[in-house]
């Protein structure tokens, strides 16, 4: 069985149709367009390894994945990507240093599998296991007290591989600010065309770096991807590391398009996810400190808390990391990140960053404003400094990108879960309702434990 994915055509861009297709990852997926899900291979059905994909020198023409036509994103073919996204894209490195790799300690958990919870719109209960498969995992692991209770590998990943994140991109980009602001290096009430000069005359030049940081920017700009003539084609376009058609004539890069960035509204009223904002960000923290997004991430974070592999960022034509969605990781190292996230800045005894980045985080956002967007499965949530905040009685919080990944951090219950996968699904909603309270669960569970 094949998905079937709608060719997106303009009369305007007709020659960028394979363009618009590879700009597809940078983002999310035209697969956010609402879909039967029983039209999609199962996740065991699915593994590369049922598909030979890219073995052999060279590979059968047949089983070749192309960034030029898309084939290689579309699925099935994703669940391979998403751990070979270098190996077909251009990428800036994010160095873990030269110093040895910090162990993480263990205390593995053979019960959690068999744990069981019931699933939104459900009165059956469905297994912790059972919702690895129903998610298309590729990997997950959980910390509990700083110790792996829980850590397994699907599909085409393994320990020594590294995955795409998608949007836990933000993220990272979102706590580098916030790292800068409580260092004294970046100011989030003054404008960000105070530290971009170059976006004075765009959306931005009115909004405060705090407003970028929640998101609750007034932009005049779309990323529904059914619509042929949404914003997110020209910004996809211009962020596109292939060489340009020669009749375009739109701008190159991704910070060349945040400067045609038109207003919409008012600045600081409802908060909007879109990505251009984290990219946005990206430029200032960039400016502010005179080092690209990835060598800040190195600096800061990757470098200092005995990460096992480099990180590794996608980037556009003129090599700017894509703060937005670039970022691909290891699944133990994005655990250690959640870790030292939990703890405020701390890493095994030695403050890393300053502990006020965490608590800012960890106040959450506007729920007014919040309630304003257009996610109604997340009701009472809020968003701050690109972390989205249940606002739960645990007061978890979370990184969250499209196909499945996530980084869920519950600070009452001393718990970090991160999960990668591949859901043909792009968006979170596929796959919330057997997520969300399978995380609650886990987390009931390791608080009653002794």
């Amino acid at each position: 069985m094949k998905n079937k994915i709608q060719n997106i055509k303009t009369s305007n861009h007709k020659t960028w149709q394979s363009a618009a297709i590879l700009a597809l990852f940078f983002f999310f997926s035209i697969e956010l367009m609402a879909q039967d899900k029983q039209q999609f291979l199962s996740a065991k059905e699915s593994e590369p390894a049922n598909f030979e994909w890219m073995q052999g020198f060279p590979p059968a023409p047949d089983k070749v994945l192309h960034t030029w036509d898309g084939s290689f994103f579309k699925f099935p073919a994703i669940r391979w990507s998403v751990v070979h996204m270098r190996e077909i894209l251009p990428t800036q490195n994010v160095s873990r240093g030269l110093e040895a790799s910090e162990a993480l300690q263990y205390n593995l958990d053979s019960h959690i599998d068999s744990l069981t919870f019931i699933p939104w719109n459900s009165k059956k209960p469905m297994s912790w296991e059972a919702s690895l498969w129903e998610n298309y995992t590729d990997g997950m692991i959980v910390l509990h007290k700083g110790k792996v209770v829980y850590e397994r590998y699907f599909a085409e990943l393994t320990e020594t591989d590294v995955h795409a994140v998608m949007s836990l991109t933000k993220s990272f980009t979102g706590t580098l600010a916030s790292i800068l602001v409580a260092e004294g290096t970046l100011d989030d009430k003054k404008l960000a065309s105070f530290y971009v000069p170059e976006l004075k005359k765009s959306a931005y030049g009115d909004a405060t770096v705090r407003q970028v940081m929640d998101m609750t920017t007034a932009l005049k700009y779309s990323e529904d991807y059914s619509n042929p003539k949404a914003d997110i084609w020209e910004f996809s376009a211009a962020g596109n590391p292939l060489p340009k058609p020669k009749d375009y004539k739109g701008p190159v890069g991704y910070y060349e398009y945040l400067e045609t960035v038109e207003k919409e509204g008012e600045h600081g009223e409802i908060f909007g996810y879109k990505t251009i904002n984290a990219d946005a960000l990206g430029w200032i923290i960039s400016r502010a400190t005179g080092k690209s997004v990835s060598q800040l991430l190195s600096e800061k974070i990757w470098s200092k808390i005995g990460m096992e592999q480099d990180a590794y960022y996608q980037v556009d034509s003129k090599g700017i990391a894509f703060a937005g969605g670039g970022l691909s990781a290891g699944l133990r190292d994005l655990a250690r990140f959640g870790e030292l996230i939990r703890n405020k800045g701390k890493y095994n005894g030695e403050q890393i960053f300053p502990q006020a980045a965490v608590e800012d985080i960890m106040k959450g956002g506007s729920k007014e404003a919040f309630a304003k967007s257009n996610h109604p499965n997340l009701k009472g949530w809020s968003y701050r400094n690109m972390w989205w905040m249940t606002e739960n009685e645990n007061a978890a919080f979370a990184a969250r990108g499209v196909h499945g990944q996530t980084i869920y951090i519950d600070p009452a219950a001393e718990m970090i879960i991160v999960r990668l996968a591949s859901h043909p699904i792009a968006g979170n909603a596929a796959n919330d309702a057997t997520s969300l309270p399978a995380y609650k669960a886990l987390a009931n569970y390791l608080s009653n434990k002794n």
